[in-house]
């Protein structure tokens, strides 16, 4: 890599951990990748892999006067994750929550019908499923991707990312068959620091990549 445990972008990055899973899970069936940020990767991990690349939904769930910061998720289906600490802390309650949830599951469900364009989500029944991001920091988008994916009738879970802090990566190993995360790094941040660069992605430029392997 360019410098010291940094990708230089995304399409790197993807290219490792489409390397790392050839080697730790070969039998992945399909490539999940979460919008925005994730595409790029779940592009070159598809290709690597050679197979198909679809999508997997979420929006943050966002504290009361402070949208940015997450106190949990919610997938397009309506699977919720939330973060009991951070509710706690921002003096959050279930009727807040509750609002949010609905709001943001719509938003995530009008992303995903727009993504796809009048494609059908993918039958996972049996299948391994690979479920590809650019990072996590709490990992509130990805946590509410597997509680939506658990109900499915994949065969096996794996999540795939290139960078996130151990206890993160830990919490999330219980909540997926399997993680592979390229980096744990003790002192972490921020997702963007582990990149050279790290340019927001646009829904343009990642529906490009939904649909460059069609």
């Amino acid at each position: 890599m360019p410098g010291p445990d940094r990708f230089r972008d995304r399409a790197e990055a993807g290219e490792q951990l489409g390397e790392a899973l050839r080697e730790q899970e070969p039998d992945v069936d399909i490539v999940l990748a979460i919008p925005r940020g994730g595409l790029p990767l779940g592009r070159a991990v598809a290709d690597a892999l050679d197979v198909p690349l679809d999508i997997v939904v979420a929006s943050k769930i966002g504290a009361p006067g402070n949208p940015e910061y997450a106190i949990g998720a919610v997938a397009s289906d309506g699977s919720v994750w939330r973060n009991e600490e951070a509710f706690r802390g921002t003096g959050s309650d279930d009727a807040y929550f509750d609002r949010e949830r609905e709001k943001e599951a719509e938003n995530a469900r009008q992303k995903a019908d727009r993504y796809r364009d009048g494609r059908p989500e993918p039958d996972l029944t049996g299948k391994t499923v690979a479920v590809v991001d650019d990072g996590v920091a709490t990992g509130s988008t990805a946590r509410a991707c597997l509680e939506k994916l658990e109900g499915s009738d994949a065969d096996r879970i794996v999540l795939a990312i290139p960078v996130g802090p151990p206890q993160t990566v830990r919490e999330l190993e219980e909540m997926a068959d399997a993680v592979v995360c390229l980096q744990t790094p003790r002192d972490f941040r921020g997702v963007g620091q582990f990149y050279d660069r790290f340019d927001q992605v646009s829904d343009e430029e990642a529906i490009a990549y939904l649909d460059s392997g069609e």
